[in-house]
């Protein structure tokens, strides 16, 4: 034995082991520096229109998940159902599995590689082959058992950095499942919006259809006693049709939002009903606090997901500018041989080999050169798509955040209008009931009345609608106790 230990081989293979604990060529990894817009106290272009229930804060999580600021349970319930049965979430943690598991696989092929191995082989030999004349040709068996022991040394570290690179791909798909949840809880969340809105608008079109159908029995009434021409009720049956003709098409988009919602649970239309989302019992927040653009980018997936990616691309560098250095691996074979199978454990029947080899690339073309200027293009292209998902996040919160403020100014110049064109159109019917006025004006009248509700109930859904953006867009805590025990 300590001839052994005083062998060139073990030599070799203690200053490899010594060389292999050098650190790994090619860049290390450094988060990127934020774009410029991080530095900002806000996200707003000049002269852009506030929000006034956002509000900038440097820690913007809120306790609990988002949705619940709306104040409904029905809301709540159906969110929590859908990111607990969605086949686009169960799509997501499978893909998240797989790129972890990838990665162990990756990391597991830097340790030492062990096998073992076994045979029995039936064999007859042929005497004749070997010029012995007169013998007989024997059948034998041959029993054999062993193992083999390779290791690289990953001298430079190209193994490391494919664990590296594997490791960070691992981390972007679990910031990727991360935006799917949300994605998912802001989807749901934007459906129950649109079923509330549309389910208000044939409440107001069937308020407005009962008014038309009143100011046809006036009209009647007048025309009975001989104050108005048949022409005129054939008017109001027009005003009645036409407004009738509104609820077809709010009734279609209405069913459509429900099978929506129910493709998002994972459900089919047939085996699961969307709640009645009443507008009225939906709160809109008075108060959204907004995380800070430095905040946002650690904190939105998408930005995660880029940087992680980032990460990865920079660690495939260091694989290829290993590639083009020497590699030195160990390896090492037991046998036991024998042709009695009580014979096959015995001394005399083991052998083994010992082999330190080394290789290194002299001539390829190019290619190694190659893959190493490819790999630092893709890099440079990784930070710039990094910087791209920066900046198109920012844009979309300014968008959100400009559309709020503009809902507000909508809302309440609607409900001006809509005052006023309730107070014109008592008065064209209280005239047009004492003969003081016409009957077009008691429809001119009715018609902008009916625009103005329809008008100022759409602007209250988009403005939940635009809430709803706004708490997706700012990357507000989605964690559900269930979802986050996964």
């Amino acid at each position: 034995m300590p001839q052994l230990t005083r062998s060139p081989l073990f030599a070799l293979a203690a200053s490899a082991l010594a060389l292999s604990a050098c650190a790994a060529v090619g860049p290390n990894f450094k988060r990127p520096e934020p774009p410029n817009g991080a530095a900002a106290a806000g996200y707003a272009m000049p002269g852009d229109t506030p929000a006034v229930a956002a509000r900038l804060a440097p820690e913007s999580r809120a306790a609990g998940p988002w949705w619940q600021a709306f104040g409904s349970a029905e809301l709540d319930r159906v969110v929590r159902q859908a990111l607990a049965d969605s086949p686009t979430l169960a799509e997501a943690n499978a893909t998240l599995e797989r790129a972890q598991q990838q990665a162990a696989a990756v990391h597991g092929a830097q340790l030492p590689q062990v096998d073992a191995s076994g045979s029995i082989q039936r064999e007859r030999v042929n005497t004749q082959a070997f010029g012995f004349t007169g013998f007989p040709s024997p059948t034998i068996s041959l029993y054999s058992v062993g193992g083999a022991v390779s290791y690289d040394l990953d001298l430079f570290g190209g193994r490391k950095r494919a664990t590296e690179a594997a490791t960070a791909r691992a981390e972007s798909a679990a910031r990727q499942a991360d935006a799917a949840y949300l994605t998912l809880s802001g989807n749901v969340a934007l459906q129950a919006m649109r079923v509330a809105s549309l389910r208000a608008q044939m409440v107001t079109v069937q308020q407005i259809v009962a008014e038309d159908g009143n100011l046809l029995e006036m009209t009647r009434a007048a025309q009975r006693a001989g104050s108005e021409a048949p022409s005129a009720i054939r008017t109001g049956e027009a005003q009645l049709a036409e407004d009738e003709a509104l609820l077809p098409p709010l009734q279609r988009d209405l069913e459509a939002a429900r099978h929506q919602l129910a493709l998002l649970v994972g459900k089919s239309p047939a085996e699961w009903t969307a709640p009645d989302f009443d507008l009225a019992t939906l709160a809109a927040p008075s108060d959204v606090p907004v995380s800070l653009p430095s905040e946002l980018i650690r904190r939105r997936p998408d930005i995660l997901a880029a940087e992680a990616e980032l990460h990865a691309a920079t660690a495939d560098v260091g694989v290829a500018v290993a590639n083009q250095y020497p590699s030195i691996s160990l390896s090492g074979n037991f046998a036991q041989g024998a042709i009695k199978p009580e014979d096959l454990f015995n001394y005399s029947s083991s052998g083994w080999s010992l082999l330190a080899g080394i290789s290194g690339p002299i001539f390829h073309g190019g290619t190694l050169k190659a893959e190493r200027k490819g790999a630092e293009a893709e890099a440079r292209a990784a930070l710039a798509r990094y910087q791209q998902t920066v900046i198109r996040a920012f844009v979309q919160v300014a968008d959100v955040l400009s559309a709020i403020g503009t809902d507000q100014q909508q809302i309440d110049s609607l409900r001006r209008a809509e005052t006023a064109a309730a107070a014109s159109a008592r008065d064209a019917q209280t005239a047009y009931r004492l003969g003081g006025g016409t009957l077009l004006q008691a429809i001119d009248a009715q018609r902008q009345l009916s625009r103005a509700r329809r008008a100022s109930v759409q602007a209250e859904g988009q403005r939940l609608a635009d809430l709803v953006q706004l708490y997706t867009a700012t990357a507000a805590d989605w964690r559900t106790t269930t979802t986050a025990s996964r």
